[in-house]
């Protein structure tokens, strides 16, 4: 099997609806043990979906605000298995005026509180597993995709951008260790956490015609937790620093296809600009 063997840390599972859960879900399907990480008064429902997973998989103590959280989550994990061989960062949050059209009002408190969970953290957790990866290992980040503006994602969509960067840092830094360190870029999927963004909706269904290969918010779980699967198996040996498509294609479309009876009446020449012609 695919993760016969591995020992792998995942963040991020709260609800079965959580993509990190789906990762869970294929990962002990392909042979892998896991842990979980939950915090607070989440933390029960982490050990509730857990239970739904499959009987004995445990949930650690891991707030990334907490600096005193990673210390003992090493020596929690070097209790329990000695090594880690891959970790999934599925962490993020942006309190509610750092989304949502409030860019140029969103105060530093908030924007600090975004960028120290969604893009520190990784940093935070790398450096955490780094000395139980003593044979290499894989860790791969959950990410959208923010080379571009989009509406709507205000600073969630700047900590992502910075989210992309740090990948790129931990993989210059950790490949002379072979730990390759990725990003996993999904379109829109229909989670608990795309519940708290406006606008959620009108992006789902933009997304879905302008991806070739089309998309569905509420059916493509199983595809990005299969792709994060083999980004932490072996089968990915020389694949460090890079962001990985999960979305369809949309990312390499530039606009949704002109239907072919206003293109007959001269609208857009198939998409291209007129500029371009």
């Amino acid at each position: 099997m695919l993760l016969q063997g591995k020992k792998l840390l995942i963040t991020g599972v709260l609800t079965p609806q959580s993509l990190a859960y789906g990762v869970a879900e294929h990962a002990l399907e392909q042979g892998a043990d896991i842990v979980l990480t939950g915090f607070g008064r989440a933390k029960s429902l982490t050990e509730r979906s857990a239970k739904r997973l499959k009987a004995g998989v445990d949930v650690l103590e891991l707030d990334v605000t907490n600096p005193a959280h990673f210390p003992a989550l090493t020596e929690a994990l070097r209790q329990r298995w000695g090594r880690v061989d891959g970790v999934l960062h599925s962490i993020a949050y942006a309190p509610e005026d750092a989304l949502g059209g409030n860019f140029l009002n969103t105060p530093w408190e908030s924007v600090q509180t975004a960028f120290r969970i969604s893009a520190f953290s990784l940093k935070e957790l790398s450096v955490a597993v780094m000395p139980l990866m003593t044979e290499g290992g894989s860790i791969v980040t959950l990410d959208f995709d923010n080379r571009v503006a989009w509406p709507i994602y205000d600073w969630m969509g700047v900590c992502k951008a910075a989210l992309e960067a740090t990948v790129r840092y931990l993989a210059r830094d950790l490949g002379p260790k072979k730990i390759r360190v990725n990003s996993l870029a999904a379109g829109p999927l229909a989670t608990v956490a795309a519940k708290g963004i406006p606008g959620f909706k009108t992006l789902e269904k933009a997304w879905s015609s302008q991806a070739p290969l089309g998309w569905d918010a509420r059916t493509s779980h199983d595809m990005v937790a299969r792709t994060a699967c083999a980004l932490l198996s072996d089968w990915l040996p020389s694949t460090t620093g890079e962001m990985v498509h999960v979305d369809g294609g949309y990312h390499a479309i530039g606009a949704p296809p002109v239907p072919p009876e206003q293109d007959e009446q001269g609208g857009g020449g198939g998409g291209i600009p007129p500029s371009a012609g």
